[in-house]
């Protein structure tokens, strides 16, 4: 073969090859623009109910009804407490903690966080398994890939009403803190404090993983500015919101709250995440649980969606 073929022919080979590897360039290109855009079209905010709120309780029906009252995601519940040494969690069990993600993936809604209840009437600060209990949530976080966990301090840990409870909370929520850092996960609590002391004692407890999970009703039933509450906390600090008013009016009919300034409060400090519909039933029909919840979700939807 002469010298002129064989220049002609290496030259066409690097040209082919060229043109694939821009091809290939190009398409990665693509693809990375693609996810990009996906990620950009994805909601600021997403609208999930609370599985105990829709008479669901850790019940696999929870995600069918959720999909119906037209919310993106539920809150799951770790079960009750009572006097056990920890929860009645049915899904530290493989098999169903399995059939309860397939069924999730299958309606096409998110678990954004596990909740333990159960200590609403209990003492966190007291109670002698009370961090054992929060272990056993991180590890069912850590199985079903959950970020989010609420923490309410509860009754018999309001340290409005209880001050010196404060070092055993703060002592228990560094122990818990540590063990969600090494998880990866956030316990976010609920406490009856202002946000000016929330913000000294998460300061105390000093770990990224133990942030507040912020409820309307709080500021709203203890006479506070919602929107300076937020604000106090900002960003960092709020990891979830519980987004409703104690049981009156569907949030739409609430004169105590200004959803489209909630909005504005959250841009303004740059939140973005999950709003969970609790509470803000109607009185006069508190048990149509499709009906409050499904109008509570939509009005959401169009304050927040839009």
């Amino acid at each position: 073969m002469k010298k002129q073929q064989i220049f002609t022919i290496v030259l066409l080979i690097t040209l082919i090859a060229g043109c694939s590897s821009s091809k290939q360039q190009t398409k990665s290109a693509e693809r990375s623009t693609s996810e990009a855009r996906s990620k950009n079209d994805a909601p600021a905010y997403k609208i999930a109910v609370v599985d105990l709120m829709i008479l669901k309780r850790q019940k696999l029906g929870a995600f069918q009804l959720t999909k119906e009252i037209g919310a993106d995601g539920v809150e799951v519940d770790m079960g009750g407490l009572g006097q056990r040494e920890t929860f009645n969690n049915q899904l530290a069990n493989d098999s169903i903690r399995q059939v309860f993600l397939n069924k999730a993936k299958e309606l096409d809604l998110e678990i954004p966080s596990l909740a333990m209840t159960g200590f609403y009437a209990q003492s966190f600060p007291e109670r002698p398994t009370a961090v054992k209990a929060v272990q056993d949530c991180i590890n069912t976080m850590k199985q079903m890939n959950v970020k989010v966990a609420f923490l309410p301090l509860g009754i018999k840990g309001d340290l409005v009403k209880y001050p010196e409870l404060r070092p055993a909370v703060v002592e228990r929520l560094k122990a818990v803190g540590k063990m969600a850092e090494e998880a990866g996960v956030v316990i976010g609590i609920e406490t009856a404090l202002s946000a000016t002391e929330e913000v000294k004692l998460l300061n105390d407890i000093g770990s990224p993983a133990i942030q507040i999970y912020f409820n309307f009703a709080n500021p709203l039933q203890g006479g506070r500015d919602l929107y300076k509450e937020m604000a106090i906390l900002g960003k960092d600090r709020i990891i979830q919101i519980h987004c409703t008013n104690k049981d009156s009016v569907w949030l739409q009919n609430d004169p105590q709250i200004n959803m489209n300034r909630v909005k504005l409060t959250l841009q303004k400090m740059g939140w973005k995440g999950w709003l969970v519909i609790e509470r803000s039933r109607d009185a006069t029909d508190p048990r149509n649980v499709k009906k409050n919840f499904s109008a509570n979700t939509a009005y959401m939807k169009s304050i927040f969606q839009q």
